[in-house]
């Protein structure tokens, strides 16, 4: 038998009230000091300096994931045709730079631009072999890649979740040390893709599985 509506009123303000109470008790008395912000916003080596590039190849390599290193833009493309092997398809960004894929011309794979004609959809993209991007700024000392949905050569979210290899080219000068300094180049109202090696989880037996939120394989080429 329900409890007549005036009880449950009665009820339910006064769980309120004491709700209040215990909200107000433990309010402080005094306006709130400022909120200490002095923690390390530079690493121990300046952003695209050779100690920076040399820890985040070491980083991302502890993730399982590859890094080749390159000194000149035109090499790009012969190491992305390498890392592609024998793919049949790609797909990149509409900012992507066209010369990252001239090596794959010969081979007759196909390249999907996304959004020429259309936006590919996941349907599309779970068909196609590999994704390659750019990306806006890594830290060296998380081995973190991060991907600005805004740019030109990194495209959409999806485009780096869905195929199950991703092929990313990283500047010299947009590898920094720490994420505090990354956050500083970046603007948080964009999608932002924080990526530290492949897609990985582990069961409760700690069988490490590659795969289920991402690309299984990730290769980082390091250009400068």
């Amino acid at each position: 038998m329900s409890a007549p509506a005036g009880a449950r009123g009665s009820a339910r303000e006064e769980v309120l009230a004491r709700l209040r109470a215990g909200r107000d008790a433990g309010a402080p008395r005094t306006a709130p000091g400022p909120v200490p912000r002095d923690y390390a916003r530079r690493g121990a080596h300046d952003p695209g300096s050779p100690g920076a590039l040399d820890l985040l190849v070491e980083r991302v390599e502890d993730y399982r994931a590859t890094v080749t290193r390159v000194a000149r833009p035109g090499d790009v493309a012969g190491v992305v045709a390498r890392l592609l092997g024998d793919a049949g398809s790609v797909a990149v960004p509409p900012g992507a730079d066209r010369a990252w894929l001239t090596g794959i011309g010969g081979r007759g794979a196909v390249v999907h631009v996304d959004g020429d004609p259309r936006p590919l959809t996941t349907a599309d993209l779970d068909r196609v072999d590999a994704v390659v991007t750019g990306a806006a700024v890594a830290v060296a000392e998380t081995g973190t890649l991060v991907l600005d949905a805004a740019a030109g050569d990194q495209g959409r979210r999806l485009l780096t979740l869905v195929p199950d290899h991703h092929v990313c080219v990283v500047r010299a000068e947009d590898v920094v040390g720490t994420v505090p300094e990354a956050l500083a180049r970046l603007d948080p109202l964009h999608p932002l893709t924080f990526v530290s090696g492949p897609s990985a989880t582990s069961d409760i037996e700690l069988d490490r599985v590659e795969g289920v939120h991402g690309p299984r394989r990730l290769d980082v080429v390091l250009v400068g």
